[in-house]
């Protein structure tokens, strides 16, 4: 007999059940073994990305698989809102997806019917060629479909920011999630995430999200600014990642044990 499985807890799920804000990092090498590697490190949730990182479908399914067994929400994010991108990640077995670039209630309502199948939305029918359905071992996978998605939409514009509460107000959009250095470079300010207006238009779509009832992320690398979000109102915060972690470790024994100048000798080992 076929084994019949239930599909995992939606990231949705997790920030309704949780009763404190969730904290997660980035996983951006495309490497599987990073991904496990960050996956047991104790943090609530994973964001595996694609829009800036080497990811594609092959990667990513590995990466969902590598890190299956261990008590962590992964979100995956497309490089764009795609009909057809969704629908393949969906088919992956993604659950949770973080859409990038969300502008008005227009696309956030595109993406809302890209993970819905007819008459809901526009999903395309494969499942029982899928992962998504563990190829029909979810029982009733196709009248399921739709609770075993969340969804949640990047604010990184000027004009999302304008058009935050309508954004909100678009059924089947869970959450959305600010990106501060987008933002930044929509104010005119690029690469300047900390700058008042934009820590300003960050805190707005907070408190936009707190007066919806729907829960609000946020990116801030930087451990203060993560806390003055908290504060003010984001219920998951992503506060690191795989690679720059990685840089930034590496770079720090590179100036302890490795000379400035030539034909030194480090001073200890």
């Amino acid at each position: 007999m076929p084994l019949r499985v239930d599909p995992d807890a939606t990231f949705r799920d997790a920030l309704a059940a949780a009763g404190r804000p969730l904290a997660g990092m980035w996983v951006c090498s495309g490497s599987p073994l990073v991904a496990e590697l960050c996956a047991g490190a104790g943090l609530d949730w994973l964001l595996i990305d694609a829009e800036h990182s080497p990811n594609g479908l092959e990667s990513i399914l590995s990466q969902l698989q590598a890190v299956r067994g261990y008590p962590v929400h992964t979100l995956v994010r497309p490089p764009v809102n795609d009909t057809v991108v969704i629908k393949q990640y969906l088919d992956l077995g993604v659950q949770n997806l973080l859409v990038p670039m969300v502008n008005s209630a227009a696309e956030a309502e595109a993406a809302v019917a890209a993970t819905r199948y007819p008459p809901r939305g526009v999903r395309g029918v494969g499942s029982a060629l899928a992962r998504a359905s563990r190829w029909n071992r979810i029982p009733d996978y196709l009248a399921r479909a739709s609770d075993t998605v969340s969804l949640t939409v990047q604010i990184e514009s000027e004009a999302a920011v304008a058009a935050v509460q309508e954004i909100l107000a678009v059924d089947g959009v869970d959450g959305i999630f600010l990106g501060p250095s987008d933002l930044a470079a929509s104010m005119g300010v690029l690469g300047q995430q900390e700058h008042p207006e934009v820590r300003a238009a960050v805190e707005h779509c907070l408190a936009a999200a707190t007066a919806a009832g729907k829960p609000a992320g946020v990116n801030a690398f930087n451990k203060d600014v993560a806390r003055t979000y908290l504060a003010a109102g984001a219920t998951f915060v992503l506060v690191g990642a795989d690679v720059a972690l990685l840089a930034r470790g590496s770079e720090a024994l590179a100036a302890e044990f490795v000379p400035a100048g030539t034909g030194e000798t480090p001073a200890s080992y």
